[in-house]
């Protein structure tokens, strides 16, 4: 076994155990110093290609693995895809911020990573402390995470031309979320009510997602852009680093962006769209909303306050989320109507049942 595939020697703990993959030495020294500096987390080796990753997985069965794209020889997908069907592990990947890397990215989340977080920028301290606090945090979520969970067929879609009693859907998400909102998307008929969606992603990955499902589900999918109206049969995608709210402008309801600070460390947030909608009360009791797989609290509060101006609300269970935090956090506050798998989200959403 190379020097950089090393079995730490540390004796056995309840700390989680982490495996770095990843073909640059000076990422793999970042991650480390910044694993290392949580009490909470342990690097029990590293690797520097699917070979020696391999090995060091066989022999020391980590609690989770962060994984890069771009490796020599067997990529990280090709990797990814062996060790989901052999050995399922929760993975975050580490990926670049290009076109290519978030296409990459986001195969794989549909091969079964957990979650995915930008390569670290090592030229601003001050970045690199958030990014320390942000890849703990998706490393301690993937540990508690579910994998290789049977995939739950959708359920067949509306026929088109069907009258709708609400007038608008909105879609809150997290950890494991960008395949449960493609879940509920392909089951969405193509004149469904216009559709508000924020899933937790940085800048740079957000265009990429919506372009993503808009070649795979029966709405149209888009990349919200600051006054863009909102049409039936449409779903919009918070931008990433750009809070997504309901506006209006000229009797017309659009989507409105902002850059005000994060909410829950979150920009986007759910709860930021969440309580825009509950501002409207009239509107409120024609919306429905859900909140879908993902850590943290985001989205809990704001779902209660349209809940109690009388939108439908629906949440995500357990059994089929990939980490069951917000819509646990939404169900402790008694903000939802009704609790679904995810394959039964998208008819919730429709029935709208009036209370």
């Amino acid at each position: 076994m190379t020097t950089e595939s090393k079995i730490s020697d540390a004796p056995s703990s309840p700390l989680i155990r982490v495996v770095i993959v990843d073909d640059s030495p000076l990422i793999r020294q970042v991650l480390k110093g910044i694993i290392c500096d949580s009490d909470d987390l342990e690097v029990v080796g590293t690797a520097h290609d699917a070979n020696a990753a391999r090995e060091l997985i066989r022999a020391t069965n980590p609690d989770v693995v962060t994984l890069d794209i771009e490796m020599p020889g067997m990529n990280g997908l090709e990797f990814l895809e062996r060790l989901m069907r052999l050995r399922p592990t929760p993975v975050v990947m580490i990926s670049t911020l290009t076109v290519d890397g978030a296409e990459a990215t986001f195969r794989a989340l549909e091969l079964g990573a957990v979650d995915f977080h930008p390569k670290p920028s090592i030229d601003a301290q001050q970045q690199l402390t958030e990014y320390a606090e942000e890849i703990c945090e998706k490393i301690r979520a993937a540990a508690r995470s579910q994998v290789g969970m049977r995939k739950l067929t959708p359920m067949a879609r509306p026929s088109k031309g069907n009258i709708y009693s609400q007038e608008l859907l909105l879609i809150g998400a997290s950890t494991g979320g960008t395949e449960a909102i493609r879940t509920v998307l392909e089951s969405m008929p193509t004149d469904a009510p216009p559709i508000l969606i924020v899933q937790h992603m940085p800048a740079g990955f957000t265009k990429t997602f919506a372009a993503r499902l808009d070649k795979i589900c029966p709405v149209r999918v888009a990349e919200a852009v600051d006054g863009m109206p909102l049409l039936a049969g449409h779903a919009y995608i918070a931008p990433g680093d750009h809070h997504l709210l309901l506006g209006k402008v000229g009797g017309r309801r659009v989507c409105e962006l902002s850059t005000t600070a994060l909410v829950n460390r979150h920009r986007p947030s759910v709860d930021v769209l969440f309580h825009s909608v509950a501002a409207h009360p009239a509107l409120a009791r024609r919306t429905a909303a859900a909140i879908l797989t993902g850590m943290g609290k985001d989205g809990a509060g704001g779902l209660l306050a349209l809940h109690q101006a009388g939108a439908h609300t629906v949440g995500q269970n357990e059994e089929s989320c990939v980490v069951y935090g917000m819509p646990r956090e939404a169900a402790a506050l008694n903000a939802l109507d009704e609790v679904k798998p995810l394959n039964q989200i998208a008819s919730a959403l429709l029935r709208q049942p009036h209370r």
